[in-house]
């Protein structure tokens, strides 16, 4: 079992004891730190086999990695916590293809980028934390502030980053194609990637929040993504999920009702707890989508159609997709007419098939859509300071027990999100306002975590 060093063991016994900003700022940084990470030499390991049997635990190492040097525009970040999201899956198991080609690329685009080609790749695309240090051309931030961080890494000297980042030519998702992730006790992060840490969450319950939840807020909320209004009907497909929590809770959130797909009573009943009343149990009511390898049922669409209107009286207004092959036919045909499908995934396949004919002739509409610019990350993460959007957080591991979280979010063993400490010793801590925190409501709070107990 590896531990902090004792530079980054100071480090955090100095914010578990409430030091200043210039206190932090005073203490020697190590030349080393602990981190998840994948060799570039191991990528070769899993040939051969199926996805299912690709073991995380096996390819993700837990050691000592060498401190980079700070770019102008990033902060040094004591990780507190991150979380598991399914581009560390990806990382583990080398699919759809290894990450060192994305740290290679970037690479050779500046002399900072060359920093982020390495024999290691350190993942983690979610983080909580506290800021050691800020390069030379950071405004904002300072030592000591507490921030989580969002994923989007963007270059802005590129002109096609400033409309909307996400569309940039450059952009990348930080700790999956850059170096430097959050699964670690220090990471280096971008200044524009930082956010205020909500004031009544812990560390770990901060740490979930980013990428799924700016994802869902792009995809259903912003004028890039569905644009849902009050009252609209929004059928989400794993509705317990990373993504599909949120969603659920921003269609509730913003006067609409929520259809939530599941796979077990048990999830039905977290989403009852949630506040979801319409649901499908899909294992339950035995949907099949496809006939064989080639052929969709257009039956069971049909069927599937069926039982939403008699749960809500209408077909939905919007549908929001993330399995991809196993359930794009059905989500075209199931969307009212003239409705959208939002997607930003395809965790079932990449290569989708629909009937056009209810695609064209009904006017329908199919998005695209992939995480969140700054502004759209920074109003998701303003809603979970307010308590109006509550942490998927349902399991916690240590930052040892990397491969072990990883192995269970490619099992689909976790719903929400899985919390995974790093500097912080231990579970709870991190509450900045408790009086918010009691205001808001433990029992909201918690919804995941106590479901999963």
């Amino acid at each position: 079992m590896s531990s902090p060093n004792s530079e980054t063991l100071a480090i955090q016994q100095a914010i578990v004891q409430g030091a200043s900003g210039d206190e932090l700022a005073a203490l020697p940084l190590p030349e080393s730190y602990r981190a998840a990470f994948v060799k570039r030499d191991e990528v070769a390991m899993f040939e051969g086999l199926e996805s299912n049997d690709k073991d995380p635990r096996k390819s993700l190492h837990i050691g000592e990695v060498a401190l980079p040097d700070l770019a102008p525009d990033e902060v040094y970040l004591a990780v507190m916590a991150s979380s598991i999201n399914f581009n560390t899956v990806w990382t583990s198991i080398f699919e759809p293809l290894p990450t060192f080609g994305f740290l290679d690329r970037l690479a050779r685009e500046s002399e900072w980028a060359a920093r982020h080609k390495r024999d290691e790749h350190i993942i983690g695309s979610d983080a909580s934390g506290v800021v050691l240090r800020v390069g030379s051309a950071v405004r904002n931030w300072k030592p000591g502030d507490r921030v989580t961080v969002h994923c989007n890494h963007v270059d802005d000297q590129d002109p096609s980053a400033h409309d909307d980042s996400m569309l940039a030519t450059n952009q990348r998702i930080w700790g999956f194609e850059t170096n430097f992730g959050g699964l670690a006790d220090i990471s280096v992060v971008k200044a524009n990637q930082l956010m205020p840490k909500p004031s009544h969450l812990t560390w770990e319950e901060s740490s979930v929040n980013a990428l799924c939840n700016s994802t869902s807020y792009r995809m259903l909320v912003s004028d890039n993504g569905a644009r849902m209004k009050q009252g609209d009907s929004v059928l989400i497909w794993g509705a317990t999920g990373g993504i599909g929590g949120y969603g659920v809770q921003y269609v509730l959130n913003g006067g609409g009702t929520p259809i939530g797909v599941v796979s077990s009573p048990e999830r039905a009943a977290l989403l009852n707890d949630l506040g979801c009343e319409a649901v499908i149990d899909r294992s339950a009511e035995g949907y099949s989508f496809w006939k064989d390898e080639h052929t969709q049922d257009e039956s069971e669409w049909r069927r599937f159609g069926g039982r939403i209107r008699e749960l809500i009286g209408e077909d939905p207004d919007i549908v929001f997709e993330h399995p991809g092959r196993s359930t794009m036919g059905a989500s075209i045909f199931a969307v009212r007419r003239g409705g959208t499908v939002v997607t930003c995934a395809a965790t079932s396949g990449y290569m989708v098939e629909f009937d056009n004919r209810h695609f064209w002739m009904k006017l329908k509409r199919l998005l695209s859509s992939h995480f969140a610019n700054y502004a759209e990350s920074w109003a998701a993460n303003r809603l979970i300071d307010q308590g109006r959007i509550q942490p998927l957080l349902s399991k916690v591991y240590t930052l040892e027990e990397t491969g072990e979280a990883a192995r269970a979010v490619h099992r689909n063993e976790i719903e929400g999100k899985a919390g995974v400490l790093c500097l912080s010793p231990s579970e709870g801590l991190g509450i900045d306002d408790p009086e918010k925190r009691e205001r808001i409501g433990e029992h909201k709070i918690t919804t995941f975590q106590r479901h999963a107990r």
